[in-house]
Formats: C-alpha cells, sequence, structure tokens
C-alpha cells in the first residue's frame, strides 16, 4: 500500500472515526437518565433551545456530564502518554502508579482536618498529593534504574497503603466524608455547569505545555544521553511535564473523583494504531480518553438501569484490569527477560530451638487473647476477665467475655494462621516469594463469591462460604492460567494477580452500591474485621479448613521443599510435578476462601506470617508450617486486639491494621532487593 495513503487512512481512522464515535455516544449519553427523552428533542435542545424542561434537563444535567466525562478522559489519556514516555514504562498511568490514591488522601485529610485548603475544588491539595505520590513511587522502585514492572509493582503496593489509610479516614469520619465515597469510585454525576468551567482553563494550561513540549519528548524516547547530546535539559523537561501530567491527573479528581485506566488504555489503543510522534499522540489520546470514559459512563448506566449511580471508576476498572494484565504478558514476551527484580524471601538468623520458639509463640498468642479478653471501653480489667473464666461474675459479664470477646479472639487467630499457610503454599508451589492470597488476588475473588452469594442470590448464611470458595477457585484459575504465560515469574505474576484483583474488587464495588450497603459497614466488610464475629463463625467456616486440610498440608508438606529444587529435578525425583502443584494450590485457595467468608478481605497475613518464618527456623517446610500457622495467628489476634483497643470505642477493621503493616513490608522488600 502507498505510505502517504496508509497515513491517510490511518489519520481518517484515529481522528476522524474517533470524533465520530465521540459524538455518537455523547448522543448515547445525553439521552440516558430517569426520563427518556426523544432524540429530536435532544437536538432541539442543543441547536435550538426553549424555555421548556426537556431543554434545561439536557442543557443543564445531562450535557455538561458528558463533556466533563470528555474532558477527564482525555485529561486521563495525556496523563498516561507522559508518564509512560517520561518514566520509559508502557504500564504507567496515574492509577498504576498510584497518583490517583495520593490525590484522593491527600482530598480526604483537607476535607476531614484542613477544609481550609479546599478552595477551588482542593486542587492545590490534589496536585500536591499526586506530585509527592509519584516522587515517593519514582525514587522507592528503583528511579530511572526501574523496571516497568517493578514501578507499577510499587504504585500498586502504595495505592493500597493509601486506600487502607483512606478507609480508616471515612469510617471514622463518616459525617465529614459524607459523599465521598461514590466520587472515591469515580463519578461524572454534574448538577450545573460549575466542574466544567472550574476544570477546563487547567486542562488547556496542562495541554498547553504538552503540546510545546511533544518535540522534546520525542528526544526523550531516543534515550536520555542522546537527548543530552542534542542540547535537551532532560531534567527541566521532566519536570515540567511531569507536572502538567500531574496537573492532568489532580483537576480531573478533583471534579470527577479518581478514575482509574484511563490513561493506560487510550494511550495504548492510538500507539497500537501506528502513532509515535507525541504532538499526534497527544491529540489523539484526549479524544480516544474521552471515548473510553464516556462508552464507561454508558454502560455503568446501562448495568444498573435503576440510575442509582455506579462508579464510572468500577466500569474502567473492569475494562482497564483486563488491558493490563495484557500489556504485562505482551511486555514479558516481546523482552523474553528473566530479570523480573525477585525479592528476598531472608533466611534463618535465630538459633532458638523450635521447641522453645513453639513454646514462646503459644505463650505469646494465650497472652495475648487473654489481654484481649480483658480489655475494651472501659480499658484493661484482667481481675473481671478472670472472674469471668472462673465463673465467679454475674451471668452478663460472663456471657459478655466467653461469648463474645473469647470467640472473637479465637476467629482472629484461625483466620490468621489459615491465611498464614495459604500464604506458604502459594510461595512454595509457585516459587514466589511474593505470593499471597491478596496479593495474586485470591481473596478479591472469594469476596466476589461471598458476595453475589449474601446480596444477588440473597441465600442462607450457610451458603456464603460456598460462594467464596466459587469465586476463590475461579479466580484461582484465572491466576493460574496467566502465571503459566508468564513462566511463574514472581513480580510479574503478582502484577497479574493485582490486575485480577483489580478486576474482582471492580466487581465488589457494583454489588455494594447495588445492594445499597451502608459505607461504613461496606468498608468495613471489604476491609477485611473481625467485628462482632463468634462462635457461629469459628464453627461454620474455620474449625473445619483446620481440622480437614491441614492434616492433608502436613502429609503434603515435603513435596514443597522438592519443588523449590525446580520442576526438572523434582521430576527426576519422581514428583508429580503438574498434579501436586494444582492439588496444593487448590488446598490453599480453599483456605483462604474460608477465611474471606469468615472476616472478609484480609490481606498480607499470608506475605508476613512465612517471611518472618523464614527469618527464625530457615527454609525446611516442615518447620515452617507450623511456626507460620503460630505467626499468622498472632499477627491476626495482635491486629483484632488493637483494631477494639487503639481508637475506643471506635473500631479499625483489622485488615487495614494488616495493611497498615503489610504494605510498607512489601515495599520494604522491594527495596531491599533493589540493593
Amino acid at each position: 500500500m502507498n505510505p502517504t495513503l496508509h497515513r491517510t487512512m490511518l489519520a481518517v481512522l484515529t481522528f476522524g472515526g474517533g470524533t465520530a464515535l465521540l459524538c455518537f455516544l455523547t448522543f448515547i449519553h445525553i439521552n440516558q437518565g430517569n426520563v427518556t427523552i426523544p432524540l429530536s428533542t435532544v437536538i432541539a435542545a442543543l441547536f435550538n433551545p426553549q424555555d421548556l424542561i426537556e431543554h434545561h434537563t439536557v442543557r443543564v444535567l445531562r450535557l455538561p456530564r458528558a463533556v466533563i466525562g470528555i474532558l477527564s478522559g482525555g485529561a486521563l489519556a495525556v496523563s498516561g502518554v507522559i508518564l509512560q514516555t517520561v518514566t520509559k514504562n508502557p504500564l504507567s498511568s496515574a492509577s498504576t502508579l498510584g497518583i490517583h490514591s495520593g490525590t484522593y488522601f491527600a482530598v480526604v485529610v483537607s476535607t476531614i482536618f484542613f477544609p481550609v485548603t479546599l478552595f477551588g475544588n482542593g486542587i492545590l491539595t490534589a496536585f500536591l498529593g499526586g506530585v509527592l505520590t509519584f516522587l515517593f513511587v519514582y525514587f522507592l522502585s528503583g528511579g530511572g534504574n526501574s523496571t516497568p514492572v517493578r514501578m507499577v509493582l510499587a504504585g500498586m503496593i502504595v495505592t493500597f497503603l493509601f486506600s487502607a489509610l483512606t478507609s480508616v479516614l471515612q469510617i471514622f469520619y463518616e459525617n465529614e466524608t459524607q459523599g465521598l465515597f461514590l466520587w472515591g469510585g469515580g463519578t461524572l454525576v454534574q448538577n450545573n455547569w460549575d466542574g466544567v468551567q472550574f476544570a477546563l482553563p487547567f486542562i488547556i494550561c496542562a495541554l498547553t505545555f504538552s503540546f510545546v513540549f511533544a518535540g522534546k519528548l520525542d528526544t526523550l524516547t531516543l534515550g536520555e544521553d542522546v537527548a543530552t547530546a542534542l542540547g535537551q535539559n532532560v531534567i527541566s523537561v521532566k519536570l515540567v511535564t511531569i507536572s502538567a501530567a500531574v496537573l492532568l491527573t489532580s483537576v480531573t479528581v478533583s471534579v470527577v473523583g479518581p478514575i482509574g485506566f484511563v490513561g493506560l488504555v487510550a494511550p495504548h489503543i492510538v500507539k497500537l494504531i501506528g502513532y509515535r510522534s507525541h504532538l499526534l499522540l497527544i491529540l489523539a489520546s484526549f479524544i480516544w480518553g474521552g471515548n473510553v470514559l464516556l462508552m464507561a459512563d454508558v454502560l455503568a448506566r446501562i448495568i444498573d438501569p435503576s440510575f442509582s449511580e455506579l462508579p464510572v471508576g468500577a466500569i474502567t476498572a473492569l475494562i482497564g484490569s483486563p488491558w493490563l494484565i495484557w500489556l504485562v504478558l505482551r511486555m514479558k514476551r516481546e523482552s523474553n527477560s528473566s530479570d523480573t527484580g525477585v525479592l528476598l524471601s531472608g533466611s534463618a538468623t535465630s538459633r532458638l530451638p523450635l521447641t522453645q520458639l513453639y513454646s514462646l509463640l503459644i505463650m505469646a498468642i494465650v497472652m495475648t487473647i487473654l489481654i484481649s479478653m480483658a480489655s475494651g471501653n472501659y480499658g484493661f480489667e484482667p481481675i473481671v476477665a478472670m472472674d469471668a473464666l472462673f465463673g465467679q461474675s454475674n451471668e452478663f459479664i460472663k456471657n459478655f467475655i466467653l461469648n463474645l470477646r473469647l470467640p472473637r479472639a479465637l476467629v482472629a487467630l484461625l483466620s490468621g494462621a489459615i491465611l498464614a499457610v495459604s500464604g506458604l503454599i502459594f510461595q512454595g508451589v509457585l516459587r514466589n516469594p511474593l505470593a499471597d492470597p491478596s496479593v495474586i488476588g485470591i481473596t478479591s475473588g472469594a469476596g466476589v463469591g461471598a458476595l453475589m452469594t449474601m446480596y444477588w442470590f440473597s441465600v442462607s448464611v450457610v451458603w456464603v462460604p460456598i460462594g467464596a470458595m466459587v469465586g476463590a477457585i475461579l479466580f484461582f484459575i484465572i491466576v493460574m492460567l496467566l502465571g503459566a504465560k508468564a513462566e511463574f515469574q514472581p513480580t510479574v505474576l503478582a502484577l497479574l494477580g493485582i490486575g485480577v484483583s483489580a478486576f474482582g474488587s471492580a466487581i465488589i464495588q457494583i454489588i455494594v452500591v447495588q445492594a445499597d450497603v451502608g459505607v461504613a459497614s461496606a468498608l468495613t466488610w471489604l476491609s477485611g474485621t473481625t467485628y462482632a464475629r463468634g462462635w457461629p463463625e469459628l464453627i461454620q467456616f474455620l474449625i473445619w479448613p483446620v481440622i480437614l486440610f491441614i492434616p492433608i498440608l502436613v502429609f503434603y508438606i515435603k513435596a514443597l521443599d522438592v519443588l523449590s529444587l525446580g520442576d526438572d529435578t523434582a521430576k527426576g525425583l519422581g514428583l508429580n510435578v503438574r498434579s501436586v502443584r494444582f492439588q496444593m494450590a487448590m488446598i490453599a485457595t480453599l483456605l483462604a476462601a474460608c477465611s474471606v467468608a469468615a472476616v472478609g478481605s484480609i490481606g498480607f497475613i499470608g506475605l508476613i506470617a512465612p517471611h518472618v518464618a523464614r527469618l527464625l527456623v530457615g527454609t525446611a517446610n516442615q518447620r515452617l508450617l507450623p511456626v507460620s500457622m503460630l505467626i499468622g495467628g498472632l499477627l491476626l489476634v495482635f491486629a483484632d486486639l488493637f483494631s477494639r483497643t487503639l481508637l475506643a470505642p471506635n473500631e479499625i477493621p483489622s485488615g487495614i491494621l494488616v495493611a497498615l503493616i503489610g504494605s510498607p513490608y512489601f515495599l520494604w522488600l522491594m527495596k531491599k532487593s533493589a540493593r
């Protein structure tokens, strides 16, 4: 084909087709609502407005929503283009680098503690939060020496950390943050043109800088050394363009909330068409970013015809997380590199005899449970707890301690132990020190299954663990299939699991909104909590998995040591690698599902406990299994105790406390391995 004709056809497809699709989606979008307005009325309202309620509905309510969708989608797409070029990372976007979570956290903090700083829709607060988050992720992952997967992995973990902190604030300051839950999921709802009028000047300013520096971004793609040799000030170019990208993200967050993955999907659509020049890339990405976000909002209102306002961010996550997974696999295939930044799992540093270690851990667990039984809103009351244990107190106090506090602590103990075992098995089966039911998406799948059982099928609570297991198994199969394509490389598999987890979290968010669950209770369950858990959860969800699965794992546990030698060596020693790997991973999945059914989605226990156990007893899995169980149980019992007492009478979900410990630990592992 003639090159000129080919370029002309690409231009027509990209710009002409993109603009036509944008107009088509805008008309569909405007015509969606509680009241159906004929297309002829919509056209008349746009081009021949009159003083009619239908015309006012179109021009004052629906058209501003469509316009802010186009502006926000375009801004996020251009931000993605710049971030991908500056970081030399095709996976970069405001969502994958944690910028969205940083801006959202900054706005929530300002809303609660410094409302005076929220002038101008909080644009300054959002901007500063975004800049600081980007710098934190960029330098934590190794800066210019970071690999794309490592940088995005750091961004995702920073997102987990900020999400946990934000959830704490929203739970304790529900009145002050009222309305931020829907906004925090991303929403294009507009009641007038104020949002458009506020955002437009900032977007135009940032786009102007982007166009001016487009040529310099082209030069930057040749490499920093080449750009410097051509007389370009690389640092100033990066500073200006990153500021423009964060400004585009911040103004979007301040008006419509954090909407993820648009900045990842739209630029790659344009790049797949064949554009590389940043001038055309920025312009085309703006058009297609608007298309992606408008289409997501249209789909949101098709999925929920009751117009209870599904967060559009959940829909973009449904679209974008598979896109992220595809990009990771594509990048892995093209690079064909095994250097994915395996994280160090540690080696034994303790010389303590095993029996003494068991005794110390069991004593610590018993003491923590006793302290938990004696602690509450009235402080630490050991005498009252002892009287209740020995039957010397009144029935009310005895019932309160023996039927509320004690079973709750036991639920935490068994849930933590189960999650630790699940993490240990996944790490051994996949030979991946990053493997954890939450990191690779298993708990997200279990959460989807449990919530669908509770709110969509409205069946008895007895079926909740079955739903959790089905969801966990489905997500497990997806992760294993993707992991096989990625050759089970640790950080790549972790990133694939995070993509799968984002997909599940989007479904969970949709279910929560449709089920009309209270904001505080929804956030509490999603974060994982031991609140109000007792004997029923202990018996229905936790005791029987321990009795059934742990003895099987004791029988199988030596196989993990053989698997650690490599598949070829394991096969040479007579091990049926595929069968053993599948069976043990399935048991680990079912254990994680039982924990989710009991206490919700508590993450990082399965990551932390096995790592700490390795530091104490080495890498032999026969030693690791009981020690990991004891450490995992102790961690969650501690978290449960502090969740009740740290800010009494208010309560922090246990899962949030674990995330506040686990996220920094995960980032420390990344930093340690980078060194």
